[in-house]
């Protein structure tokens, strides 16, 4: 049997085309491929700092290190509880991460003290149920001052000073103290840095942006 010329020519057309289809659908797809790529390596949290072994006390008297950490995300502030300025907001505010976070996430909450000779662990468990802190979720660390500095200005880059007495304001105007919220990966690596105070800061927003880091980080092994 023999297939006359336009027979023949219209089977190597559409062979043609059908070719030329499956390489576009193979460049579209590897072209999809390489910009889930690039938006992905552009979300993702830069390893700012390794932090350094530590061991504090939390507000039921037990031992707090950076192992007994590992393996979980958490996320960290400084406040004291005899602060009268933005404490007593930033507290409210992880508060509502507490409740914000999902029931399956293993994410913990930190916060440190910056006035660790009068934040004893008795003192943090008051300071805690006043804001309906969840122990299994959230702890409040002191001990050592310079265990505390080294952790908070070194590690987690949040700043700490004593205020001098002749710049004081009121008795309880002990400290000047950063008010971020920082992010901690399962490996204890400092992988974000959020402003929670200030009238440029939005934070319902910024909120949204530190449980997305939460489950970004989880997500990783």
């Amino acid at each position: 049997m023999t297939v006359n010329q336009p027979e023949k020519q219209l089977n190597w057309t559409l062979w043609f085309g059908l070719a030329l289809l499956a390489v576009t659908v193979a460049v579209i797809v590897a072209l999809f491929q390489l910009k889930r790529d690039f938006v992905a390596r552009q979300n993702t949290l830069p390893v700012i700092q390794t932090l350094a072994p530590f061991t504090l006390t939390n507000q039921l008297r037990q031992p707090v290190t950076l192992d007994t950490l590992r393996g979980r995300v958490w996320v960290g502030d400084i406040v004291f509880t005899r602060c009268a300025g933005p404490c007593p907001v930033m507290t409210r505010q992880m508060r509502e991460l507490q409740d914000a976070l999902p029931r399956d996430s293993r994410a913990a909450l930190i916060t440190l003290t910056t006035d660790a000779d009068y934040d004893t662990p008795e003192v943090l468990a008051a300071y805690a149920a006043r804001f309906g802190a969840d122990p299994a979720r959230w702890q409040f660390l002191t001990g050592d001052k310079v265990t505390v500095a080294n952790l908070a200005i070194d590690g987690l880059k949040l700043t700490t000073l004593a205020k001098p007495p002749e710049e004081r304001t009121d008795p309880a105007d002990l400290f000047v103290h950063a008010t971020l919220f920082v992010v901690v990966d399962k490996l204890g690596r400092l992988r974000g840095s959020f402003e929670t105070q200030g009238d440029h800061v939005n934070w319902p927003e910024v909120k949204q942006r530190i449980l997305a880091a939460v489950k970004q980080l989880e997500a990783e092994p």
